[in-house]
């Protein structure tokens, strides 16, 4: 069976793919203990950041808010701090996952409709609350791109790398 995606979907999952590129362009070449270093008085490292993006963002949003996936809001519900990456977790394995997580996400978008109803929701509503597939979308785009220029940021930090300047 062969699935149309929706051009706007389309043109959305491009403009996500360019800001998940961003974020592994930006800690690229990094060293392990780089990457695990902490940059804030906050404590978040890198690959913090990457972890952050995988489990409470591509998967929160994707697989949990707009599949309803049971089993990822369980993992959800539960899981510690995204933000606190297992020293005995290999960097590499982070990062992979990231990528994984993004494919998985793909998937999900691919067979969605830019209108289509959350399954779940995990935040009170009288906080906020996004509504289709395309508002999901569009938050993810944008916080990818936000904490992408936090990687940016700590990158020239750490080691004087920029990703991209105009010049």
């Amino acid at each position: 069976m062969t699935v149309a995606v929706d051009a706007e979907i389309t043109a959305l999952m491009q403009y996500l793919q360019r800001q998940r590129n961003h974020v592994l362009g930006a800690v690229e070449g990094l060293s392990d203990e780089a990457l695990r270093r902490p940059v804030l008085p906050s404590g978040w490292s890198c690959l913090g950041m990457v972890q952050h993006l995988t489990l409470s963002v591509e998967r929160l949003y994707f697989r949990a808010v707009v599949a309803g996936d049971p089993e990822v809001i369980d993992q959800v519900c539960s899981q510690p701090s995204a933000w606190q990456v297992d020293p005995g977790l290999p960097a590499a394995d982070v990062l992979d996952h990231y990528s994984r997580e993004a494919s998985l996400a793909d998937a999900v978008i691919a067979v969605s409709s830019p209108d289509a109803d959350l399954v779940w929701w995990p935040f009170p509503e009288r906080e906020w609350r996004l509504h289709n597939v395309r508002d999901v979308l569009l938050h993810v785009i944008t916080e990818t791109a936000c904490h992408a220029g936090h990687l940016d940021a700590v990158r020239e930090l750490i080691d004087g790398q920029q990703w991209l300047v105009n010049t």
